[in-house]
């Protein structure tokens, strides 16, 4: 149990410094794409789209195979090798010279991101099946963590120069990464390992392969919904909130602080509480209710001070995604946990390329100047259709395995 503690520990700071290197950029990249582009904002913000875009594709297409690799070679050769690339990335990014070397950092960033999959993996082998639920959500507050960090660090440091904070990134993660090489067991003894095949570390054969395990095939539909889902709150959020409420560039960040300090307390905290009292499938359940309650709050609050209130109370639903996991991990043996894993990233990661456009294109019709039913809500409530049409397949699957006598 001793030598487990520091490793998960290092597992989720990684993961932190995942998030956390998504942050920084918040606040900093549409600039310096804004200079790289001679100062035209209508072509900085195609660009950024497409860098956006760029790294969820990866993440898409590589989550299954460094999950695969972690399934045939461990999983500590695979993470720290993409959390060393993570952190020579930050310096490609800190001395990129034009706009085509920062594709080509983005690139690396996806590929070195879908890291989730071998540390996902990493925290299922090394968690017993009554405590993954905890563990993973420990997961959500490692992200929560980097959410509030990133943007802080990433807005601090970008007053010094629009390249310091990727100078600073690259340090953190690399003196983490030297870390890991001394604390970090492999958690995957040599009995379990496995042989990379393509159908299983290609993104669509990953998918096709989940097919295999309907009960998992079913939790990945979940799964995808809820990714899906969320996507409205990253890509329309401070578009949202500065229509409606006049929200300035402050008071957005505030929320967003919110929102990840309630991530951090919700998944950090709470889970290890409720998932085990209620069990995975009635804490999953639970979650998407409250999730498309809040979604549907978003959408008809009046007055900017009601959105606190919601987030708060929303946050409960942070339960759902690492109740999801742990489902997902009790349905799959030790030596798949990696592919599976990997399948997961791949989904949230095309929700991500998916998403954004999709919620704010909604939010364009119903606020353009055209339209004759003005609704800025729309996408929150296209969100919480989509969370509700989870909540149905869930309560099926649940339904099904208690008829089958499956925890």
């Amino acid at each position: 149990m001793s030598s487990r503690r520091p490793a998960l520990a290092f597992i989720l700071v990684t993961l932190a410094l995942d998030v956390l290197g998504i942050g920084v950029i918040i606040p900093i990249l549409p600039k310096l794409v804004e200079q790289f582009e001679g100062g035209s904002v209508a072509e900085a913000s195609g660009s950024y789209g497409l860098l956006s875009a760029s790294y969820s594709l990866m993440q898409f297409g590589f989550a299954p195979l460094l999950g695969c690799l972690s399934d045939r070679f461990g999983r500590r050769p695979v993470i720290l090798a993409s959390l060393f690339g993570a952190g020579v990335d930050y310096f490609l990014m800190a001395w990129a010279p034009s706009l085509g070397w920062f594709f080509v950092a983005r690139i690396i960033s996806g590929v070195t991101g879908a890291n989730f999959a071998a540390a996902a993996a990493y925290i299922a082998d090394i968690s017993p099946p009554e405590k993954r639920a905890a563990h993973f959500g420990l997961i959500g507050a490692a992200f929560g963590l980097g959410f509030i960090l990133g943007p802080a660090l990433g807005g601090f440091l970008g007053g010094y120069g629009l390249r310091v904070p990727f100078v600073v990134a690259g340090v953190i993660t690399l003196l983490n990464w030297l870390y890991g090489w001394w604390v970090l067991p492999e958690s995957l003894p040599p009995e379990l390992r496995r042989r990379v095949s393509w159908d299983r570390a290609n993104p669509v054969g990953a998918l096709l392969r989940l097919g295999r395990y309907p009960r998992v095939l079913n939790l990945a539909a979940v799964h995808f919904l809820i990714q899906l889902a969320h996507q409205s709150l990253p890509s329309t959020w401070v578009l949202y909130t500065g229509y409606r409420y006049g929200w300035s560039v402050r008071q957005t960040g505030i929320s967003l602080a919110i929102v990840g300090l309630m991530a951090a307390v919700v998944q950090g905290g709470l889970t290890r509480f409720l998932i085990p009292r209620l069990g995975e499938g009635r804490a999953v359940l639970m979650g998407l209710v409250v999730s498309a309650g809040s979604f549907a709050g978003y959408g008809l609050a009046t007055e900017g001070w009601m959105i606190y209130a919601i987030l708060i109370v929303g946050s409960l639903g942070g339960i759902t995604n690492p109740a999801v996991q742990s489902w997902v991990s009790r349905s799959v043996g030790a030596d798949e946990q990696g592919g599976v894993q990997g399948s997961l990233t791949s989904l949230a990661s095309l929700a991500g390329v998916a998403g954004p456009p999709l919620m704010t294109w909604i939010f364009g019709v119903f606020v353009s100047d055209g339209t004759s039913l003005r609704l800025p809500g729309a996408a929150f409530f296209c969100s919480g259709l989509l969370v509700s049409w989870a909540a149905v397949m869930a309560w099926g699957i649940l339904r099904r395995n208690q008829v089958e006598g499956v925890p």
